[in-house]
């Protein structure tokens, strides 16, 4: 294959990622109801038509946009989680700084939790799918961290330990107050941070 043709593959395998792009930034701004696919093939630089080429539908492009950009962060996620080390009590500490710093600097995830919040009575099966490929995924990490824990004598097995998704609910109400408040009602995330770790550890450490 010559290099013209090498760059014609490419740019078409590349295309696909910059419509989700140029949709994501149109459903935020607009939100689903009002972004037209006229506008997203503006700001991709593509027809309209060749949206329609990758994805048959506005729906089908909203859908594909929000496990775009929700799988995005999966593989740093996994990556951090590789490299915990010491003491339960530590990962799991560490673990959360991560997560909820991450979640809090995340412009897609806000955005994305927007999406769902706004447009989920329409998509009940995107929120379903939602929960299976990134809510559940991270809680496991936690879980995982959690239960090791447990074995280890290091956390008390009590509801607060069997009961993980209550260690997201920290990392939930960071983007439900940045979407609410924006700039205007600054969280401070690393004291905020520390608070949420401080209250859940008291749950479940046994040298507490």
């Amino acid at each position: 294959m010559n290099a013209e043709l090498k760059k014609r593959a490419r740019r078409k395998a590349e295309r696909p990622i910059e419509i989700l792009d140029a949709a994501f930034e149109e459903f935020a701004r607009n939100g689903y109801a009002a972004t037209r696919l006229e506008d997203v093939a503006a700001r991709a630089s593509v027809t309209k038509g060749t949206i329609y080429f990758y994805f048959e539908t506005k729906e089908r492009v909203f859908d594909e946009m929000i496990r775009y950009k929700s799988q995005a962060f999966f593989p740093e996620l996994e990556s951090y989680a590789g490299t915990l080390e010491g003491s339960y009590s530590a990962r799991l500490r560490a673990l959360m700084v991560f997560v909820y710093r991450k979640i809090a600097e995340d412009r897609p995830f806000r955005e994305t939790l927007r999406f769902l919040i706004a447009d989920g009575s329409r998509f009940p099966d995107l929120v379903d799918r939602h929960y299976d490929e990134f809510m559940r995924p991270v809680i496991d990490q936690f879980r995982m961290v959690i239960e090791a824990g447990v074995a280890a004598g290091e956390f008390r097995p009590s509801q607060a330990s069997t009961f993980t998704e209550i260690v997201m609910s920290p990392a939930l109400l960071l983007t439900v107050w940045s979407l609410l408040f924006g700039t205007r009602r600054q969280i401070d995330v690393a004291v905020f941070t520390d608070a949420s770790i401080d209250l859940l550890m008291r749950g479940i450490d046994t040298s507490r």
